[in-house]
């Protein structure tokens, strides 16, 4: 199969289409929560170096062969704490989260694929590493996402629909369609709506994700400093979409 992504700077233009949600919706609105932990890079998981990106702590250069205890503790974290907590938070609400799950993280703790299928959450393949596949060879990064569908199946008991790496390479999108069974993948982030692309003859839906909204922000420098941050740039993006979407075509 050929596919090189291209780019397209004219999308839908000025006037968008009614996306037609489920009961005349104006909006539709979805919590991501991302379980990566384990699978980021790490000396014991044969990377060369320990991960610098997504902590408490400011991004540092890595040290060639040497672990990071901190790194390492700061991601036990999310894996012991931090997923229960926020699944707690989101089943008191009553509110059933897509959960972007790494394979290897998952393997590595199953009883987070048993909580995905008792509340009813649809797993979106999230790469078999938290990793760059950016130089990845083509055929390994094929296993992974063969290994990833896998691993989630056998801990959740349903076969993933959605995929997204969030760090791809040129190779990912192709790959996916390959590999099969995928409704869509969020591997792009330029626009709001939906897309159709053809991937080597086949059409292929994407649904685009977002930084704007995403607590990684906290970590990455892009201006949020207190908990307010979080919520008032989602109830902002929300309300404008909501206005949006009332005066959609439609």
């Amino acid at each position: 199969m050929d596919y090189v992504p291209g780019r397209n700077l004219v999308g839908y233009g000025p006037v968008p289409p009614d996306p037609r949600w489920p009961n005349r919706a104006r909006v539709a609105l979805n919590f991501v929560v991302n379980y990566e932990e384990g699978a980021e890079y790490s000396i014991l998981e044969g990377d060369g170096r320990a991960e610098t990106l997504l902590s408490d702590v400011p991004p540092s250069k890595a040290l060639p062969g040497l672990r990071d205890r901190n790194m390492e503790s700061l991601y036990e974290y999310g894996s012991r704490v931090g997923i229960w907590r926020i699944m707690k938070l989101f089943t008191e609400r009553e509110i059933t989260p897509t959960v972007y799950v790494v394979g290897r993280a998952l393997e590595l703790n199953p009883a987070v694929g048993e909580w995905i299928a008792e509340a009813g959450c649809d797993a979106v393949c999230h790469g078999w590493r938290w990793i760059d596949y950016q130089l990845m060879d083509p055929q390994v990064e094929r296993e992974h996402i063969a290994s990833t569908v896998n691993i989630i199946e056998r801990h959740t008991g349903s076969r993933p629909l959605g995929w997204y790496t969030g760090r791809p390479s040129l190779n990912t999108r192709r790959l996916v369609v390959e590999h099969g069974g995928f409704l869509f993948d969020s591997d792009d982030y330029n626009d709001e709506l939906p897309y159709w692309v053809d991937v080597g003859g086949r059409d292929h839906l994407v649904i685009p994700h977002s930084f704007d909204t995403n607590d990684s922000r906290f970590a990455r420098g892009s201006g949020w400093r207190r908990r307010s941050s979080s919520s008032l740039t989602s109830r902002t993006a929300s309300t404008g979409s909501t206005w949006r979407g009332r005066r959609s075509p439609g």
